[in-house]
């Protein structure tokens, strides 16, 4: 009973994160420098690998555009063809005597009648060409209340723009040293009540078989209430610490990753906002100290310089 009970205990300590322990392909990490996890999904459905929401409220407001003229262009094109397939003459007002002109007159029709706008200088005649402007009036309200929809969920969704330096640095620390990484919000609006955690993962081979392990490590400040300016996250080498003793070298041996996980309440929406990051062991200088950041210009206010979040300078680190 003994031997289940210390069995349990020992599992519920083990930390995990949810990747596994199988992760330990060389040279791969486990999160992106975007901040994705870096996994992808085979075998799955057409609806799942679509998700078609997620992917329009996610992309690229210059990609989000274009797909919507692509779709209004592709609708203007096929109502056009149905209109001339039937005839134009079924369209009163179009100017029959100019054959080139005729299938665009059909198509700044559906143009009108998809967005309902409807200029009056042609109408629909007989029932196949009143029966297509009505099919394609309600596929007008339905396109312009789903591009609406996403829309206001693409204004609605709280988008942290979190910068963190590009690289993570061992500098010295008070009689030790430190693992630092700094962090600054590119908005001018306010995230508060942020919270940050820090693991390090690293693959560790026992009896033979190789498994990826996970550890948190304590920080200095886990906590603010306010993030106003820069947020340097410490992580003092102690000896009680995981990373106490190791190297540049044991830790490219090791394939070790720091995964860093914030999330705090973006004061505009109200709403919870996430944001995720990762160093791996290349991304970490050792003998570093970063440059400050805050400046004040004269005149009662502070200068936040954000181009600076990367500067450091090269120190000798404590022994």
């Amino acid at each position: 009973m003994k031997k289940k009970d210390s069995l349990v205990e020992k599992e519920r300590n083990r930390q995990d994160l949810g990747f596994g322990t199988k992760m330990t392909d060389r040279q791969t990490r486990l999160i992106t420098g975007s901040g994705q996890f870096n996994v992808k999904r085979v075998g799955q459905s057409f609806e799942a690998w679509l998700n078609l929401y997620n992917r329009l409220i996610t992309v690229h407001w210059g990609t989000f555009i274009l797909l919507v003229l692509l779709v209004y262009l592709m609708l203007n094109l096929v109502f056009a063809g149905l209109y001339y397939l039937i005839g134009v003459e079924h369209l009163v007002g179009v100017d029959m005597t100019n054959t080139h002109s005729q299938f665009w007159d059909a198509f700044f029709f559906s143009a009108q009648s998809l967005t309902t706008v409807g200029y009056g200088r042609i109408a629909p005649v007989g029932f196949a060409a009143s029966f297509i402007a009505g099919i394609e009036a309600l596929s007008g309200l339905m396109m312009f209340a789903i591009i609406t929809g996403l829309l206001y969920g693409r204004f609605s969704r709280p988008n942290p723009r979190i910068l963190f330096s590009r690289n993570a640095i061992i500098a010295p620390y008070l009689d030790t040293n430190a693992f630092m990484f700094r962090m600054v919000n590119e908005k001018s609006n306010q995230i508060i009540n942020l919270s940050v955690s820090l693991v390090f993962s690293k693959v560790e081979e026992k009896n033979g078989v190789r498994n990826r392990q996970y550890y948190a490590l304590t920080l200095e400040r886990s906590k603010v209430n306010f993030f106003p300016t820069n947020w340097t996250i410490v992580h003092a080498i102690t000896e009680d610490s995981p990373l106490y003793g190791e190297t540049a070298e044991s830790l490219a041996e090791a394939d070790a990753e720091f995964m860093i996980a914030t999330e705090g309440i973006d004061d505009t929406f109200a709403d919870a906002v996430h944001k995720r990051h990762s160093y791996f062991n290349d991304e970490l200088v050792w003998g570093a100290k970063f440059k400050p950041m805050l400046e004040n210009n004269g005149d009662e206010s502070y200068i936040l310089d954000l181009r600076k979040i990367h500067d450091f300078d090269k120190v000798a680190l404590n022994p």
